[in-house]
C-alpha cells in the first residue's frame, strides 16, 4: 500500500521536484518562489516547518498551537499548508482539531493541495470524535471545486442523519456553500433541508432556518409542519439562530394570519361568548364592531418571542422588537419600548442601528417613546450621527404638550461646536414651526436673532429654514424679508444667499425698493458667484423685470447678456429661455403673454417632513432600512392576506410508536373541535396541570381525584413518548469538600433526554473549589465496573478559588437502580464518588388512556414494581398538593382515570 504526497513550497527557481523512495512510499516535495520577508519571519517560519515534520507529537502540537496563534492575530500562514496537512492524519485528537482549525481557513486558498488529501477528510467523516467528524466536512465544503460536488452532496446527506447534533449542525452549514458553488443541486438539498428542519435539537434549529432562507425562502410549505416546534424551541436556541428564525417567523407570519390592525375591529383572543352574554346583546355588538379573533399560532409566536426582549445579545431584542411591530395588535407593541431604550446604553454602533428603527416607529407612533423622552437628549460625548438620530426622534416626539421643552434642548444644540449638528438642529426648530401651528412665530423669531450668529453655517442654515417658513405665511413677515436683504452682504454660504434671492424674487411686490438694489448688487458680483446663486440672480432680474419694468429693465438685459456667455451651459440655458419668455420680439410668439403667469403663479408652501418617513416601506432591522435602499437578498414583507389560509397544515401527525425518547411538540391530549390549541385559560391551565402524565416513574402511588400514576422504562417505549413535567429538582451531595480536599461536587438529574444517547439518564454536576489554590485538571478517571458506560465531561483545565461551574454527564444505568461508581480527579488526587439514581429517573414519560394502562399493569409482575409512601399533612392533602407532592418524590404524573375514590 504506497501512498503519495505533495507538499508544496515557493522558492527563487521554479518548481523543482526531488523524489526520494523510501520502502514503499514515494514523497514529492515541490517548492516555488515566494518574495522575499523579513528574516525574522522567515525563521519563523523554517522552525515551525521543522516543528511540523518532526517525530514527536509533542512538537507538532506546539507548533500547531504557535501556527493557530498567528491566524488568530491575523498573519499570513499560508504557506506552511504543506507541513501542515501532512499532520491530517494524525492519531493525536488535540493535534488533529488543531490542523481542522488551519485546514478550515486555507483550504479555499490552497485548493490543489487540499484536493490531494480528500480521501482523509472522507475517512475523517467516520470518526468516533464528533468534532472532527464535523470539521472535516467544514473542511471539504471549503473546497471550493465543482469536480467534487457529488463528494459533497454525500458527505452533507450523511451527516444530515448523524448522531451528533454538532455534525447536523455544520451539515446545515455546508448546505450554504454547495449551494453557492453548483446552484443545480437545489432540489436535493432541499430534502436535505426538509429532513433538518425536523430536528428536535436546538443547536441544529438556526442553522437549518440560515440554509432554508439562502436555499429556498419562498417554499415555506416546508414551514408549516415545523412551526410550532419551531416557536417552542426559540427560547433554547442560540442567539444569532435566534435572530435567523425569528425574521423567517415574521414573514411566514406575515402570509399565514389575517391582519391585528382592521379598522374599526374588536380584538378577541377566543371565540366563546362571554358567560351571561345573550343573544340579543351579541348581536349588537356585532354590528357596532366586528370581532377579530387571533389565530392561536399567532399568538404563539407572540408569546413565545415576548421572554427575549430581556435578551443580552442586542440582535435578538432588535429582531423581537421588529416582530412585535410589523405583526402585534397596536395596544401590544408598546411592550418593546423599554427594551429597545435599553439598548441604548450599548456601544455607539448598536446605538446607530436601534435609534433608526426608533426613529421610523417614532414617527407612527409617538406615544410609545414620549415617556421615555429624556433617553433621546444628546450628550457631549455622542458623535455627531448619533447627535443626529436622536435629534430627529425629539422632533418626531413633538407635540403640544412638550414643545417648550423640547425647544429649550434645541437652543442648547444650536450653540453646539458640531456645525453639522448645529445646522440639523435649526431644521428640526423649522419643522416643529410647521407641525405646532402655536410655535410658529416663537420659532421663527428664534432664527431671526441667529441671523446674527457669527457662524456662518448656523446663519446660512436659518435663512434655509426661515425661507420655507415664510412661504407658510408671507403677508405677515415683510419685516423679515428686508432684514434679511440688509444681512446679503456680510452672507458667503451658496445655499444661503441663494434663498435669500429666491425671496426677493417671490415677494418683490412686498419690498418694491429692496429688490432692485439687491439686483443691482449681483450683476456686479454675477461672473464670480456660484452657479446656484446665478440661476436665482436671472430669476429675480425675470420678475423685477415683469414687476418692475422701468427700474430693472437694463439691468436685466446686462444680466441677461453676462448669462449668454456663462462657461455652465445650465446658466447659459436658463439665460435663453428667459429671454425668448419675457421679452417680446418677433421670434417669441404666443409664449410671451404667458410669462406673468408662469413665473408670477403662486407656489405652494414646502412640507418640512422627515428623512425616515418613507423608511417604514422596508422591514426594520434590515440592511435595507439602515440603508434606505434595497439591498441585495432583501426579502420583502407580504401584505396581510385577506382570508387566512387552512390552519390545520400546521397541525402534526403523531407517529406510534416512538422508539427514542424525544419530547413532542404539541399537547398529548385530544383536542375537542371547539377547542383552542393554545390557551391562557385558567380552566385550561389548571387542567393541563392534573394531566401530568408527562412525569415519569414507577411508583404505584395514585393520587386523589381518581388519578391513576404510570411511566414506561427505556426498553419497552411503546406509547406517545411526550414532553417531561417539572416538579422541584433535588439536589444531591456527591463530594464533600473536606473529603475532596477542597472540591466539592453536587448533582441532580435535570429529567431532560440525554443528547449523548438515548438509553443514558442526563446528569447534572455542579463543581465547586473550596480551597484557597487553584484546582487543575479535573475529569473523570477510572469506573467501577470498568464497563459502565459514561459520557464523561470534558477535562476542566483550571478551576480558581470560590469559583463554581456546571457540567453534563450521560449515565447508562442499565434499567437499574445500582449505583454508578467512578472517580473524580484533579491534577494530584482521586476520589470514589457514587450516583445512585431514584427509580423514576430511570423513566421516560408515556401517555396513556386509562384502559391503556390498565393493560399493561395487568402485565407487570412484582419484580417490576416499586412502591412508595408519600407523607402529607391532612390540612393540604387536596388532590392538587398531592399530585404536586408525587410529582416531586416520585417523578410521575396523572393518567385520567373515570374513578372517584382515591387509593391511598
Amino acid at each position: 500500500n504506497s501512498g503519495t504526497k505533495i507538499h508544496g513550497n515557493r522558492c527563487d527557481g521554479g518548481i523543482k521536484c526531488l523524489k526520494q523512495a523510501s520502502n514503499a512510499t514515494t514523497t514529492f516535495l515541490c517548492s516555488a518562489a515566494q518574495p522575499l520577508s523579513p528574516p525574522s519571519s522567515v525563521l519563523r517560519n523554517e522552525d515551525l516547518k521543522e516543528m511540523l515534520e518532526s517525530n514527536k507529537e509533542s512538537l507538532k502540537l506546539e507548533a500547531m498551537k504557535r501556527v493557530v496563534g498567528l491566524i488568530a492575530k491575523g498573519k499570513n500562514a499560508s504557506e506552511l499548508f504543506p507541513a501542515v496537512v501532512k499532520n491530517v492524519a494524525s492519531k493525536n485528537i488535540e493535534l488533529k482539531k488543531l490542523v481542522y482549525v488551519y485546514l478550515v481557513r486555507y483550504a479555499e486558498e490552497q485548493q490543489d493541495l487540499a484536493l490531494l488529501s480528500i480521501s482523509t477528510f472522507q475517512r475523517a467523516l467516520k470518526e468516533p470524535n464528533q468534532f472532527i467528524r464535523a470539521s472535516a466536512l467544514r473542511v471539504l465544503s471549503s473546497i471550493r471545486v465543482p469536480i467534487i460536488v457529488p463528494i459533497m452532496m454525500l458527505a452533507i446527506k450523511e451527516a444530515a442523519a448523524d448522531m451528533s447534533p454538532y455534525v447536523r449542525k455544520t451539515s446545515a452549514h455546508a448546505i450554504q456553500k454547495l449551494y453557492s458553488l453548483d446552484p443545480d443541486q437545489k432540489e436535493q438539498l432541499i430534502e436535505v433541508i426538509e429532513k433538518l428542519l425536523k430536528d428536535k435539537s436546538t443547536l441544529v434549529a438556526g442553522s437549518v432556518v440560515v440554509a432554508f432562507e439562502e436555499v429556498c425562502p419562498d417554499r415555506i410549505d416546508l414551514i408549516h409542519k415545523n412551526y410550532r416546534k419551531l416557536c417552542n424551541l426559540l427560547v433554547d436556541v442560540e442567539e444569532w439562530g435566534q435572530v435567523v428564525i425569528i425574521s423567517m417567523l415574521t414573514r411566514y407570519a406575515r402570509t399565514q394570519f389575517t391582519s391585528p390592525w382592521k379598522e374599526g375591529a374588536s380584538f378577541e383572543e377566543n371565540n366563546e361568548k362571554a358567560f351571561y352574554a345573550s343573544d340579543s346583546e351579541e348581536k349588537s355588538e356585532r354590528t357596532e364592531a366586528e370581532a377579530y379573533v387571533m389565530d392561536p399560532d399567532h399568538r404563539l409566536l407572540l408569546r413565545n418571542t415576548k421572554p427575549l426582549l430581556q435578551s443580552r445579545n442586542t440582535a435578538v431584542v432588535m429582531s423581537v422588537a421588529q416582530l412585535y411591530w410589523h405583526l402585534a395588535p397596536r395596544h401590544e407593541v408598546n411592550l418593546v419600548t423599554k427594551s429597545l431604550v435599553r439598548l441604548l446604553r450599548s456601544h455607539r454602533e448598536v446605538q446607530y442601528i436601534v435609534l433608526q428603527n426608533i426613529a421610523t416607529m417614532s414617527i407612527q407612533r409617538k406615544g410609545m417613546f414620549e415617556p421615555y423622552m429624556k433617553s433621546f437628549y444628546v450628550r457631549s460625548t455622542d458623535a455627531t450621527h448619533i447627535k443626529t438620530l436622536k435629534l430627529e426622534i425629539l422632533t418626531n416626539l413633538a407635540n403640544e404638550a412638550n414643545i417648550s421643552t423640547i425647544l429649550r434642548e434645541f437652543q442648547t444644540y444650536v450653540k453646539s461646536q458640531d456645525k453639522a449638528f448645529a445646522a440639523a438642529t435649526i431644521q428640526a426648530i423649522g419643522r416643529c414651526a410647521t407641525n405646532i401651528s402655536e410655535v410658529t412665530d416663537t420659532c421663527l423669531n428664534g432664527l431671526v436673532l441667529l441671523l446674527s450668529n457669527r457662524d456662518e453655517t448656523v446663519v446660512a442654515e436659518s435663512v434655509v429654514v426661515i425661507k420655507k417658513l415664510l412661504q407658510t405665511q408671507p403677508t405677515q413677515h415683510s419685516e423679515i424679508i428686508k432684514h434679511m436683504a440688509k444681512l446679503f452682504d456680510n452672507i458667503t454660504v451658496s445655499m444661503a444667499r441663494a434663498s435669500i434671492l429666491w425671496l426677493m424674487g417671490e415677494y418683490c411686490d412686498r419690498v418694491p425698493k429692496i429688490a432692485p438694489d439687491v439686483l443691482r448688487k449681483m450683476a456686479k458680483s454675477f461672473t464670480a458667484e456660484e452657479d446656484i446663486v446665478k440661476l436665482q440672480t436671472v430669476n429675480l432680474a425675470a420678475k423685477l423685470y415683469l414687476t418692475n419694468s422701468k427700474q430693472t429693465k437694463l439691468l436685466t438685459q446686462y444680466i441677461l447678456n453676462l448669462g449668454k456667455y456663462d462657461q455652465s451651459y445650465d446658466i447659459r440655458d436658463r439665460t435663453r429661455f428667459i429671454r425668448q419668455l419675457i421679452v417680446p420680439n418677433e421670434k417669441s410668439g404666443a409664449l410671451n403673454k404667458y410669462a406673468r403667469r408662469i413665473l408670477l403663479a403662486p407656489k405652494p408652501a414646502p412640507v418640512l417632513e422627515s428623512a425616515f418617513k418613507d423608511r417604514d416601506r422596508y422591514q426594520l432591522g434590515t440592511l435595507s432600512h439602515s440603508l434606505n435602499s434595497k439591498a441585495s437578498g432583501y426579502q420583502e414583507l407580504s401584505d396581510w392576506p385577506a382570508v387566512a389560509p387552512d390552519q390545520s397544515v400546521r397541525n402534526v401527525e403523531v407517529v406510534e410508536p416512538v422508539q427514542e425518547w424525544a419530547p413532542s411538540v404539541g399537547k398529548t391530549k385530544k383536542l375537542k373541535s371547539d377547542d383552542k390549541f393554545y390557551s391562557d385559560n385558567e380552566e385550561e391551565k389548571a387542567e393541563e396541570e392534573s394531566e401530568s402524565s408527562e412525569g415519569s416513574s414507577s411508583s404505584s402511588s395514585s393520587s386523589s381525584g381518581g388519578g391513576k400514576m404510570v411511566a414506561d422504562v427505556y426498553s419497552r417505549a411503546s406509547f406517545q413518548v411526550t414532553a417531561p413535567s417539572f416538579g422541584p429538582v433535588k439536589t444531591y451531595e456527591l463530594l464533600h469538600h473536606m473529603t475532596g480536599k477542597g472540591l466539592s461536587a453536587k448533582y441532580h438529574f435535570p429529567r431532560q433526554p440525554c443528547l449523548h444517547q438515548p438509553g443514558m439518564v442526563a446528569v447534572q454536576v455542579t463543581l465547586s473549589n473550596g480551597s484557597d489554590r487553584s484546582l487543575e485538571e479535573i475529569h473523570v478517571g477510572d469506573r467501577s465496573p470498568a464497563s459502565l458506560n459514561i459520557h464523561c465531561f470534558n477535562t476542566i483545565e483550571r478551576l480558581e478559588p470560590e469559583a463554581s461551574v456546571t457540567v453534563s454527564m450521560g449515565i447508562d444505568f442499565s434499567d437499574s437502580t445500582q449505583a454508578a461508581n467512578f472517580q473524580l480527579c484533579t491534577k494530584e488526587d482521586g476520589f470514589s464518588v457514587s450516583i445512585q439514581p431514584a427509580v423514576g429517573e430511570l423513566l421516560m414519560p408515556s401517555s396513556l388512556s386509562e384502559q391503556d394502562f390498565s393493560r399493561e399493569q395487568g402485565k407487570l409482575l412484582g419484580m417490576n414494581e416499586t412502591s412508595a409512601t408519600v407523607a402529607m399533612a391532612t390540612a393540604n392533602a387536596s388532590s392538587q398538593a398531592v399530585k404536586q407532592r408525587v410529582l416531586s418524590v416520585a417523578n410521575v404524573g396523572e393518567v385520567p382515570s373515570g374513578q372517584d375514590v382515591a387509593h391511598r
